[in-house]
């Protein structure tokens, strides 16, 4: 399983190089294409370990001014 991660930054706050930083901390890595970044799960993920995760990436950004969405899908490259 992947969960994707669409960015929407915000001018009046931090800037995307320490965005990218946290977020590689947490184990994202860098795509191009629909998604800014993908997390690989590797084999099934419950929705519960989901969910704490998406909580994570939320404390990361709290205060950046930036807006974000996650998609988790399974089977997909």
């Amino acid at each position: 399983m992947k969960t994707y991660l669409v960015l929407w930054f915000n001018s009046n706050g931090a800037m995307p190089s320490e965005i990218n930083r946290s977020l590689m901390s947490l184990g994202f890595k860098q795509v191009q294409g629909n998604y800014d970044y993908v997390y690989d799960w590797g084999d099934n993920v419950d929705l519960d370990e989901i969910l704490l995760f998406t909580d994570r990436i939320q404390m990361t950004l709290k205060g950046t001014g930036v807006m974000f969405k996650t998609e988790t899908i399974n089977g997909q490259n």
